[in-house]
């Protein structure tokens, strides 16, 4: 359903989406994606019973958060500790995954999940858990409490994330308005009750505060290839004229809304920054930044954005005018069930696309979601376009890691394949004082943008002082 506030060029986007798209009928309902491009299951149960979120590992193994279809209130949910992440592998490389392996039980209502060296982060509010497999059986034997936000309200939407940027640094989303305390990097104390978006390095230490807002709930963070921050959130607005939720550029420092009384106090120079893209009551949730092309030429670098509430996953093809970022936006993918909840979207490293249902058990403190149907569970479906997707060993399994010399892990940065560049650029950071001089040298005489930028984030992520 479009809503009245899309501009005529925003509702043209819409209409020259729908009107050069295929359908394909599966699970009992009908999907619409764009010409070109089909959809298929590739997880259900009993594999995985209510997905909400997920993210894989360097081995192509997919750690879903499950849930117990639960809707207790937030402190009910901390007692009860009913749900579990899931670990499913494809062991026959069909794209389809056929094992399931309980990483983790007895949970928190989990809120995000990042795969990083070696651990999976997950925010169960009022923490961020990490989660280590120390003997490769698919089960985490160690969880340590990596972050502790010490407040947990009834909606438990205190914390969701986190979200690995192109730094080296989690970033994560505070909302629900709970008093916090917290030590910065810049040395300085804060004190607040607003939403925010913060960052730490993974080995710990002070945070960064890198937006302040008065919205209720931001959830899911994705970093443009410079590093710009966009994120979901649900009241950004006083809902007014079709507008309420939808995604913000988070610009570092920032503040923005809604016009709330948390916000008191805090410095600013005018007022309160803008949205970047309007949704009315859409409850936007999971987010993705495509890094490839697979999907067509014209995909690369767009963001798609989970609407649990439209039943849709929307394209936002992002652009910049004079320093803020600008979206142009249309449907990706449309089903006609009102039982189909995406809250999550994100990229294989074929570059086709992933989308979780959740299905429809969630209704904690949503206004638009209060048909409780935990009978009716979830899936995990593929998009992609037919004839492509063609990438040979798409995540760098058979390269020989262990021992490769900073010079060629700087020529693996312009690799096609983002997840090896990706590796490469981790390991380049993690290397220390070896790698800053390959990484200088290449950065003076290599002359693709692209692959500058990837040496640029290595010698970010990479802590040698001095």
């Amino acid at each position: 359903m479009m809503n009245r506030f899309f501009t005529p060029v925003i509702l043209f986007c819409y209409l020259a989406t729908s009107l050069q798209a295929a359908e394909v009928i599966l699970d009992g309902q009908t999907f619409t994606v764009p010409d070109g491009m089909t959809v298929e299951r590739v997880a259900g149960s009993p594999l995985v019973d209510r997905p909400i979120h997920a993210d894989f590992d360097e081995r192509g193994r997919l750690y879903v958060l499950d849930s117990s279809g639960s809707s207790a209130r937030g402190p009910e949910q901390l007692e009860e500790k009913s749900h579990r992440i899931r670990q499913l592998t494809d062991t026959d490389n069909d794209g389809v995954f056929d094992k399931s392996t309980v990483y983790a039980d007895k949970f928190m209502f989990p809120e995000g999940a990042c795969w990083h060296d070696g651990s999976l982060y997950v925010a169960a509010p009022p923490e961020i858990w990490k989660l280590t497999d120390m003997d490769d059986d698919g089960i985490a034997d160690k969880r340590e409490v990596w972050f502790d936000g010490k407040t947990l309200t009834g909606c438990a939407n205190d914390l969701h994330g986190p979200y690995l940027g192109p730094d080296g640094y989690l970033y994560w989303a505070k909302g629900a308005f709970a008093e916090q305390d917290h030590e910065l990097i810049n040395g300085d104390s804060l004190n607040t009750r607003a939403a925010h978006l913060f960052r730490r390095h993974p080995a710990g230490g002070p945070l960064g505060n890198v937006m302040t807002g008065g919205m209720d709930n931001p959830v899911e963070i994705v970093f443009t290839p410079g590093g710009e921050r966009i994120f979901t959130t649900t009241f950004l607005e006083h809902p007014q004229e079709g507008k309420r939720d939808g995604l913000i550029h988070a610009v570092y420092g920032g503040v923005y809304g809604k016009d709330h009384g948390v916000l008191n106090g805090t410095p600013r120079t005018g007022d309160l920054m803008p949205a970047l893209v309007h949704q009315g009551a859409s409850a936007p949730c999971g987010l993705a930044r495509l890094e490839s092309a697979q999907l067509g030429k014209s995909y690369a670098n767009n963001v798609f954005s989970c609407s649990f509430n439209k039943h849709r996953v929307f394209r936002h093809q992002i652009g910049n005018d004079g320093g803020m970022l600008t979206s142009v936006n249309s449907e990706f993918l449309v089903s006609d069930s009102p039982d189909f909840h995406p809250t999550d979207v994100f990229e294989d490293a074929d570059g086709s696309v992933l989308v979780i249902n959740t299905g429809g058990w969630y209704k904690i403190c949503c206004p638009t979601s209060q048909f409780y149907r935990p009978e009716v569970l979830g899936a995990i479906y593929r998009v992609r376009k037919v004839g492509s997707h063609a990438v040979t060993d798409p995540r760098g399994v058979t390269i020989e890691w262990n021992g490769l010399p900073a010079q060629r892990l700087v020529t693996m940065l312009g690799d096609q394949r983002f997840a090896v560049r990706n590796r490469a650029r981790k390991i380049l950071g993690e290397m220390g004082p070896p790698s800053v001089n390959p990484l200088m040298v290449g950065l003076s005489k290599i002359d693709n943008a692209e692959h500058r930028l990837q040496i640029v984030w290595a010698l970010c992520q990479n802590q040698t002082e001095g």
